[in-house]
């Protein structure tokens, strides 16, 4: 039986830091829960001289990525530098040397994913990402595991921290975007860059994941329709609180039963500003929270919520991983579990339901010329579409003689709504501002 599991991490930064604080600090409760002891034998990282506050052995740590991975003590190895190359070289040059690995790069996997887990599968190793989707949320595992019998139909989640906070005080402090995205630089919720964050790119990478774990299709990045917060005003925020809802930037993904044509089904994949009851679990959510909220055939609503990111949160579920890998090392148990929880002949690739088909209620505000009839000018080109409204509010005079007319509408296809704006915009000077409305 082996005397130790050798870890070897490649990246020191703010996640990297985390971890190795928790192998150190909690090296004996993760003796006695694997049966022998995880004990660092390399860092990799370009800076190997700033004091990180940790104090190390100066010999495990190293510039040579290569010799980190080649290293016979090393067991499992760590991924934590992000974005696609060289991590993608890094991951598949230790997979193919038969080393376990765990990751918390939701890019690379929502990108690579595929070639990556055909690259486990061929050398029967294990991979483990639960850091890669909402930070310390025990999310991957409650799919690949907790619900294994379960029929996933639904999923809604608050997956992206930094578009939370901006969301939570524009509403509660009604703060401009601009200065709450700078607010949330200065306090290190936002990269100097927020742009991954802002326009949902994020929240994509990890519904992608999600979503292969929990209906067994893989996901093309591309399809999945993905749209930011960085058209949210104080105005829609508080006309939401009007209507009774929340806005919320949500990743959202629906299985719907088949018919002769797709006897499999299909799935909605989308990312977009939502908005929610205030009565919604997901509307209390705030801050840098996330939060998921699944809906099963057999256990009906369950909601997984936490800190999305952080050097220790974040490190907890990597180490969780390491955790899960040195018990199957230990039990020469690899590959247990799926790594996409489906068996690989077992995936299928199921329809991507395109957002023209999408039917529910919808939120447009439409900055109109004050004039007699305009309001009847709109409701007739949204008649004319099979839109009809549910409710109206207008607010005062703009400069300029501007108006704001906000309207919530009956259940309309996005493909009527894209219609009607689209015609009704020949004559506006400003966009149409349109949220969709998830009610259940």
């Amino acid at each position: 039986m082996k005397q130790r599991i050798g870890i070897g991490i490649i990246g020191f930064g703010t996640v990297g830091c985390g971890v190795v604080k928790i192998l150190i600090d909690q090296a004996e409760l993760i003796r006695r829960r694997v049966g022998i002891p995880l004990e660092i034998v390399g860092i990799a990282d370009q800076d190997i001289t700033s004091d990180r506050g940790i104090a190390l052995d100066r010999g495990i740590l190293t510039t040579d990525v290569k010799r980190l991975i080649d290293n016979p003590q090393t067991d499992i190895v760590v991924e934590l530098i992000g974005g696609l190359e060289p991590a993608k070289q890094f991951i598949v040059a230790a997979l193919t040397k038969g080393k376990p690995l765990v990751t918390a790069n939701k890019a690379l996997l929502a990108v690579h994913g595929e070639e990556i887990y055909a690259t486990a599968q061929q050398y029967g190793v294990d991979i483990g990402f639960e850091a890669s989707v909402g930070g310390g949320m025990p999310i991957i595992r409650t799919l690949r595991e907790g619900l294994a019998g379960e029929k996933v139909h639904t999923i809604y989640g608050i997956i992206n921290g930094t578009a939370n906070y901006i969301l939570t005080k524009m509403n509660e402090e009604e703060v401009p975007f601009q200065e709450v995205v700078a607010e949330a630089q200065r306090a290190g919720f936002a990269e100097a860059d927020p742009s991954t964050d802002i326009e949902g790119l994020d929240s994509a990478h990890k519904l992608a994941i999600l979503i292969n774990l929990a209906f067994g299709t893989p996901v093309n990045l591309g399809d999945v329709y993905t749209e930011g917060v960085t058209s949210i005003t104080s105005l829609d925020l508080e006309a939401a609180r009007e209507f009774g809802y929340t806005i919320k930037l949500l990743g959202i993904a629906k299985w719907s039963c088949g018919d002769a044509r797709l006897p499999q089904g299909q799935i909605e994949a989308r990312v977009h500003p939502t908005m929610i009851p205030n009565h919604s679990p997901l509307a209390q959510v705030n801050g840098v929270f996330n939060a998921i909220h699944l809906v099963g055939e057999s256990v009906g609503d369950i909601m997984v919520y936490g800190r999305g990111a952080g050097s220790l949160p974040t490190g907890s579920a990597v180490v969780g991983d390491l955790i899960d890998i040195a018990r199957n090392l230990v039990t020469k148990a690899c590959v247990r579990v799926p790594h996409c929880s489906f068996q690989p002949d077992a995936r299928e690739m199921l329809r991507l339901k395109p957002m023209a088909e999408l039917c529910c209620a919808y939120y447009l505000r439409f900055t109109v010329q004050d004039t007699p009839g305009i309001l009847s000018q709109l409701a007739g080109i949204l008649g004319d579409h099979d839109i009809s409204i549910a409710s109206v509010l207008q607010r005062g005079r703009e400069r300029g003689g501007k108006v704001p007319v906000v309207m919530i509408t009956h259940e309309a296809t996005e493909h009527n709504i894209q219609a009607a704006i689209q015609k009704i915009e020949g004559n506006l000077s400003e966009r149409t501002m349109i949220i969709r409305i998830e009610s259940q």
